[in-house]
């Protein structure tokens, strides 16, 4: 019996010696999360902050947490192992939601686990799905937390798709591997140039939404958090109405300007940044994503006014369509007015446009541009070896080849969706909610939308009503939506820790 006990040890030893550079690192990151949490106090210094223990008590567990694991590792070697990385990425977005949800549990709004969960995990992710009203009154240090959250989670899916997924071979990411995305010691310098330079352009896009705002007419408190969930394309507002309280065309068409910057490649602009002029609108993912923003509100415009010439107002209208499609299509979840209630086509039209997302390497969610582009190039491959069975084609995205790891990647990736989609909907269904709220609540999730389709969790509604157990299910299914979905498989499977 001695002699087993040792062999398990013995088997279990090297695992948990690996992780210990992923125990300091998360560890780090817990302690960056404790000074986060101490913003909200600070910022409301001047005036009443309701919640000021319940921020401190969460900054201290994410400090105390953070400070046990580096006491634990400092000592132990960094060597982070590849497959080790699986492990980082997925273990850390779920601990930090479930951290980031302290201080609305701990509050005094009274929510129960489940929803403080939902309500950090939709920060975090930048999904923008709610349990919460009342919006208008809540407790402004409250209101921070949450624009700061999504903050903070758009600079970090930033660095995760530039630097991390590349480097795990995700759902076609390789295709946007660039030396950041190289974990040796080579490339380690430019890895921290380009994240400096992600981090200055993060911040000056912010700073410049902020003061956009606060000039339009904006309150500096609403500029400020509206400035911060615009370019983190998250969504979180200060009012229940959304976006619909300020009433102003400029601020809708200054808000779907941000939403676009924040959906487009971040490291383009680092590159425009130095000088590389040209190279943001050279890029295949970002003509047709502002192609798709300028068509597809334009044609729906003139169905609106088509349907309602009477009572339609051309301008107002188009204003308020391009504004409410762009916050779907960027996967941000402002809304303007409850765009559900266009009529059938406007109702078709909203759900398919929540798979396509951003760009790769934004702080958009969905499906991303590229993958659609990706699956046009190999049905026309197909469809010319139908016709030249002989002929040898090569694939180029971007003036790069595509190798059929690429493809395999994507079409894994793509199955993997659909299939959690199909998943989550039937648990959903199971817990007896409709067929709307079922598919595009777990459609809403996967592609961190924020508001879904329906009179429940629609743009006019909040997830407040659904079942406990719903609010679980639809926050695992944002956390593994933002996660891309096959890390998150591959850290699930048996084969991973066998091997």
């Amino acid at each position: 019996m001695y002699s087993d006990a040792v062999s398990l040890f013995s088997r279990l030893e090297r695992p948990l010696r690996n992780l210990n550079p992923v125990i300091f690192i998360m560890s780090v990151i817990f302690i960056l999360l404790s000074i986060f949490m101490t913003l909200p106090v600070l910022l409301l210094v001047t005036s009443e902050s309701p919640n000021a223990m319940a921020f401190a008590e969460s900054a201290a567990i994410c400090f105390g947490t953070g400070l046990l694991g580096i006491l634990a590792t400092y000592r132990q070697a960094r060597d982070l192992k590849p497959r080790y990385m699986f492990v980082l990425t997925v273990s850390s977005w779920f601990i930090i939601a479930l951290l980031s949800s302290l201080p609305f549990y701990l509050s005094d709004l009274g929510l129960t686990l489940g929803e403080a969960f939902f309500e950090g995990t939709s920060g975090i992710t930048t999904t923008g799905a709610t349990v919460l009203t009342g919006l208008d009154t809540m407790d402004q240090d409250l209101l921070l937390w949450r624009s700061v959250l999504q903050w903070i989670g758009g600079i970090g899916i930033i660095g995760m798709f530039v630097a991390v997924l590349p480097f795990l071979r995700v759902g076609g990411m390789r295709l946007f591997a660039t030396e950041s995305s190289e974990w040796t010691d080579k490339a380690l310098p430019r890895m921290k140039t380009l994240s400096r330079g992600l981090l200055l352009v993060y911040v000056a896009f912010s700073v410049l939404a902020v003061t956009t705002y606060w000039l339009s007419g904006m309150s500096l408190f609403d500029a400020f958090n509206h400035g911060l969930t615009s370019i983190a394309t998250g969504g979180f507002s200060t009012s229940d109405l959304s976006m619909g309280k300020f009433d102003s065309n400029l601020i809708l068409l200054e808000a779907t300007l941000f939403m676009m910057i924040g959906s487009m490649p971040f490291f383009l602009f680092v590159r425009e940044m130095h000088g590389q002029h040209g190279v943001l609108f050279r890029d295949q993912q970002v003509r047709l994503f502002v192609t798709i923003l300028l068509v597809v509100p334009a044609l729906l415009t003139l169905y609106r006014w088509y349907v309602s010439p009477v009572e339609f107002d051309l301008v107002n209208g188009y204003v308020s369509t391009l504004f409410n499609v762009t916050s779907v299509v960027t996967t941000t979840g402002y809304a303007s007015e409850d765009y559900s209630a266009w009529g059938p086509l406007a109702f078709v039209l909203f759900f398919f446009l929540m798979f396509i997302g951003g760009c790769s390497g934004s702080t958009a969610g969905g499906m991303k541009v590229f993958r659609f582009q990706l699956s046009l190039i190999v049905l026309r491959e197909q469809l010319m070896r139908l016709l030249h069975p002989r002929a040898v084609f090569t694939r180029n995205y971007n003036g790069r080849a595509v190798s059929d790891e690429i493809i395999a990647s994507m079409i894994a990736y793509t199955f993997i969706f659909l299939l959690c989609l199909l998943i989550i909907t039937v648990a959903l269904a199971a817990l007896q909610l409709d067929f709307i709220t079922s598919l595009s609540g777990a459609l809403t999730v996967l592609t961190n939308v924020g508001p879904a389709l329906g009179d429940t969790i629609g743009p006019a509604g909040t997830f407040a009503p659904l079942p406990e157990l719903a609010k679980w299910i639809l926050s695992v299914g944002m956390l593994m939506g933002r996660l891309e979905i096959l890390s998150v498989v591959i850290v699930l499977s048996p084969a991973f820790w066998r091997s």
